[in-house]
C-alpha cells in the first residue's frame, strides 16, 4: 500500500515532445499531461497547459484525429532583463484518435486556469424496435 500511496504523490514535470518529426519552427514542444474520464453519457478529457490563453490555443478535427496546439509567449517584457528561468515557454501538442462512440460534431472546449475540459459526448445509441413485417 505504501508503494501506491507514492505513486499518488508524483507529479509529472512538464515533458518535452519526442517525435522524429521535422520542426518547421524553432523552439520546445511540450506533450501536455491528460486525464480522461467517461459517464455514460460522455468523455471528459482535462488536459494540463499552464499559461496558455484560449486566443493561442488552436482545436482541430479531421479525419477522427483531434489535435490540442497552443504557443506560449514568454512573459518578460522586452525591457527586463532574465536573472533566473525555471518556467520553460514554448509550444503545447498532442493528438488523440476518436472511436465513432463520439458525436464529433457536439465537442465542447474550456479552458481554465491553465486547465483544458474538453466534453466528447457519446452518440446516442440506436433505440431498440420492432420491425413490423409485411405480408405480400
Amino acid at each position: 500500500m505504501a508503494d501506491t500511496e507514492s505513486k499518488e504523490l508524483k507529479v509529472r514535470v512538464k515533458q518535452e515532445l519526442a517525435t522524429p518529426a521535422e520542426q518547421t519552427r524553432s523552439g520546445l514542444v511540450f506533450t501536455p499531461s491528460v486525464d480522461i474520464y467517461e459517464t455514460e453519457k460522455e468523455i471528459i478529457l482535462m488536459a494540463d497547459m499552464p499559461g496558455l490563453k484560449a486566443k493561442d490555443l488552436t482545436i482541430d478535427l479531421a479525419d477522427n484525429t483531434l489535435t490540442l496546439s497552443g504557443d506560449i509567449e514568454p512573459f518578460e517584457s522586452p525591457d527586463e532583463e532574465d536573472l533566473i528561468i525555471e518556467y520553460e515557454v514554448g509550444k503545447f501538442y498532442r493528438q488523440f484518435t476518436l472511436s465513432e462512440v463520439i458525436d464529433q460534431s457536439k465537442i465542447d472546449a474550456n479552458l481554465s486556469d491553465g486547465v483544458l475540459r474538453l466534453a466528447l459526448p457519446k452518440v446516442e445509441k440506436a433505440k431498440p424496435r420492432r420491425i413490423e413485417v409485411k405480408a405480400d
